[in-house]
């Protein structure tokens, strides 16, 4: 059996498009970016703050602590997202490892 291969440009493909619609993530960001200064209760489904349609590359780029040309590497597929920084975006966003990733067929 082949080891499967990883896609990076699709999967930053995916990231991107997760950055602009998947509500877990935009919730956790802003609780990330808002509750150590105080402007978060820490209950996101109760939330009453507007959330923008999407999150900034700078706003995730603060909450995965690297900079905003890390992220536009990872969403281009030329630099690979690192295991730690995959299980992230898995808890932040509510997906598995195996929704997140897409694999070269």
């Amino acid at each position: 059996m082949q080891p499967k291969t990883i896609d990076w440009k699709e999967t930053g493909s995916r990231l991107e498009t997760l950055r602009h619609g998947n509500l877990n993530l935009r919730r956790n960001v802003c609780k990330q970016l808002r509750y150590h200064l105080g402007n978060c209760a820490g209950d996101c489904k109760n939330c009453t703050s507007e959330m923008d349609n999407s999150i900034s590359r700078n706003e995730l780029s603060q909450v995965f602590l690297v900079s905003e040309n890390t992220i536009t590497n990872w969403e281009r597929g030329t630099t690979p997202v690192g295991v730690e920084d995959l299980l992230f975006y898995c808890e932040l966003t509510g997906l598995s490892i195996e929704e997140l990733l897409v694999f070269q067929s």
